[in-house]
């Protein structure tokens, strides 16, 4: 014989206020979780679909960044002439020399400076990148001192809008088109012609080589060629694999840093509700003797009452859920560890931090109830109807 499921939720409406407090505490908890989990992948989410799948990034050995790395002009030309190397429709290697350095722009508003990436970028640099898309003005003239700039540059950092004038290397240069590349990393950078940038910064060597592969499944072969030969200092990378690993580092601290919280939090989110289970079995002392004394045994009792406290949890994992959800519509900035540059990307919920969430307040609302199931599952017959 088993107590309806009805009963449970029916006690818990009669307790209306107590069952709307603990549950707001555990939803506060699980919106903190989620939270977490969400700018983590938004933040591996920008980083991974910034690379292509079939493209290839060459930088130096042991270069953890572009911004560390330089290639030589001659070991680029050697990248160059090798087979794998894929042919656009012009008859041109879709491969591009491409520099990467670091400068300081000041915010929008607060004037507060912050790093910028600059992306000396060649011809076939947008053939590689199809996510890029020129929204306004035009792309810059090769050989001039102009440049683009990312969708979320030209918003947040003064000088980056179209027709502005950004001045470094020791020049100043005209911003004549912005471009958007969607959710991926290089919509916060500013991109113009690798020779002059390269005369400007006054650096010899190239940052990266960037091209694509005549077939995928060649790049272990390709790869083992060129580091293993003697003439070149550099490693190959898938370029998804490459912005993987630029998205580790941080991911990994926002988790550390947000599980932390949550279980700071969620400490006091089991209390409460232990405290409300509690209340509740010392409430329904008589109730719980007349279940008894009509033949419920004591693991339907206990199995009432961990009903209650999980459905609780519940409650609070789907309001937590929900109200993270709108946390999509928010874009924030950060620095990224590897580049030391500054990242716009949103908070990005997917499906594992849905489940991950609930299961978590399922876990809330189990450890929360289950000291006072038994003792409501314990509880003498006797001195249970005594009390009324």
């Amino acid at each position: 014989m088993a107590i309806p499921i009805y009963y449970s939720f029916r006690n818990l409406w009669t307790r209306r206020l107590t069952t709307v407090l603990t549950a707001a505490g555990m939803a506060l908890v699980v919106f903190v979780f989620a939270a977490t989990l969400m700018l983590a992948e938004g933040l591996r989410k920008t980083l991974v679909d910034t690379g292509s799948y079939d493209n290839v990034v060459v930088i130096r050995k042991s270069a953890n960044s572009e911004v560390q790395s330089g290639v030589e002009r001659p070991q680029a030309s050697i990248v160059e002439s090798q087979p794998e190397v894929a042919i656009g429709q012009d008859g041109q290697r879709l491969l591009a020399k491409e520099l990467v350095v670091l400068i300081n722009l000041p915010k929008r508003g607060s004037n507060k400076p912050a790093n910028v990436v600059i992306r000396g970028i060649s011809a076939s640099s947008f053939l590689l990148r199809p996510q890029v898309r020129l929204v306004e003005g035009r792309l810059p003239r090769p050989g001039s001192a102009e440049v683009i700039a990312g969708k979320s540059i030209a918003k947040r950092f003064k000088g980056g809008g179209i027709g502005e004038t950004v001045r470094f290397g020791m020049r100043d240069w005209m911003v004549v088109g912005v471009f958007d590349a969607g959710s991926t990393g290089f919509s916060s950078e500013i991109w113009g012609d690798v020779d002059q940038l390269m005369q400007a910064f006054r650096r010899p060597v190239y940052s990266s080589v960037i091209f694509k592969l005549r077939d995928p499944t060649e790049l272990d072969r390709l790869k083992a060629r060129l580091e293993s030969d003697p003439r070149l200092t550099i490693e190959a990378k898938r370029e998804t694999r490459f912005y993987a690993d630029q998205s580790e580092a941080m991911a990994r601290f926002l988790r550390i840093l947000g599980i932390t919280l949550t279980i700071i939090f969620s400490l006091g989110a089991v209390i409460g509700a232990m405290i409300t289970m509690y209340a509740a079995v010392a409430n329904r002392i008589t109730e719980i003797g007349t279940l008894r004394a009509l033949g419920f045994g004591k693991g339907i009792i206990l199995t009432a009452f961990i009903a209650e406290s999980l459905f609780l949890g519940l409650l609070g994992g789907v309001v937590g859920v929900f109200f993270a959800s709108f946390l999509q519509l928010l874009t924030i900035s950060t620095m990224n560890w590897q580049t030391f540059a500054e990242l716009a990307f949103s908070f990005t919920l997917n499906f594992e931090t849905v489940w991950k969430s609930l299961l978590f307040s399922l876990i809330m609302g189990l450890v929360g109830g289950v000291l006072p199931a038994f003792r409501a599952a314990r509880m003498n017959i006797v001195e249970a109807l005594r009390a009324t």
